[in-house]
């Protein structure tokens, strides 16, 4: 099943309400375990990418902190608070 499948089985399915919220259950936790082995596999100094919600570009930066909930990236002109889960790390970029 792709991801195409997935929503419109979600959208258009006759679903319960505690069903609804088992789909919803499921996806933070996935979200939740994304974040952590994202975080789990970033050091301050790592290169990371990540696209704007605001701009829908692409932007990289520098690891500065990794907190609980975001991380900080410095582009060089501005400094992001990034949810984990939205990082990609560049292992090419230096």
């Amino acid at each position: 099943m792709d991801i195409k499948q997935v929503n419109s089985a979600i959208m258009f399915g006759d679903w319960s309400d505690i069903e609804l919220r088992s789909i919803i259950d499921a996806v933070k936790w996935n979200r939740a375990s994304l974040s952590k082995r994202v975080k789990a596999g970033l050091s301050v100094g790592d290169f990371v990418s990540f696209t704007s919600s605001k701009t829908g570009q692409k932007t990289i930066g520098k690891v500065r902190k990794v907190a609980i909930k975001y991380v900080t990236v410095d582009t060089g002109l501005t400094v992001w608070r990034v949810p984990a889960n939205m990082l990609t790390v560049e292992r090419d970029y230096a």
